[in-house]
């Protein structure tokens, strides 16, 4: 069995706050990547397989979430503003998989496993069309002392990875779902990728 460890890097990915909550409350275990308009591909690639997750809120916007989530979006903004001089990394993530993905069918089929509307999916699909979507298993680990560090001008942009500039103390964490729990959901979802 493997161990898992804090990561021994400061390596982050930026993610929408709301999506962080999700995949950070087991509400997901997948994340959708295809690269930022900075990447220095302008493709996504897997940094690492553990990292830190980067809660992002500018760009969230409410009509590319599901009703049914806009409380987790509307607790992400709760105390929030644009002036804040810290973000709270609260979380890290292990990728047990990195499927590509194409075909618009599949992801359809995936939504019913993710908090974003369908809008959101197909505009992430068709953006680069020739390049494929990835879709992030992600076993989340939470921290039992959140980290505050300061929001340097570094973090800007949309780029997926950023190495933290701050240091990071150790902690203790726990994964968010028991192993049993995250196998049977990873293999619902691989079951329609594989269909």
């Amino acid at each position: 069995m493997q161990t898992i460890v804090q990561p021994q890097s400061p390596l982050s990915l930026k993610e929408w706050a709301v999506a962080v909550k999700a995949l950070g409350e087991g509400e997901q275990i997948i994340t959708i990547r295809k690269g930022g308009l900075y990447e220095e591909t302008r493709a996504f690639r897997l940094e690492n397989n553990l990292f830190y997750l980067y809660p992002t809120y500018e760009h969230q916007k409410r009509d590319m979430v599901k009703p049914a989530y806009h409380h987790l979006l509307d607790a992400t903004l709760a105390g929030w503003s644009s002036d804040q001089t810290t973000v709270c990394i609260e979380y890290f993530a292990e990728v047990t998989d990195d499927v590509e993905l194409m075909d618009e069918a599949k992801l359809r089929a995936l939504s019913p496993h993710h908090i974003w509307t369908d809008n959101f999916a197909d505009v992430r699909l068709h953006w680069k069309k020739k390049e494929p979507l990835h879709i992030l298993f992600v076993r989340m680990h939470r921290l039992a002392q959140p980290i505050a560090i300061p929001i340097e001008a570094a973090y800007q942009g949309c780029k997926s990875w950023h190495d933290l500039l701050a240091d990071l103390p150790r902690s203790e964490f726990a994964p968010v779902l028991a192993a049993e729990e995250f196998a049977r959901k990873k293999a619902e979802i691989l079951g329609i990728l594989q269909a």
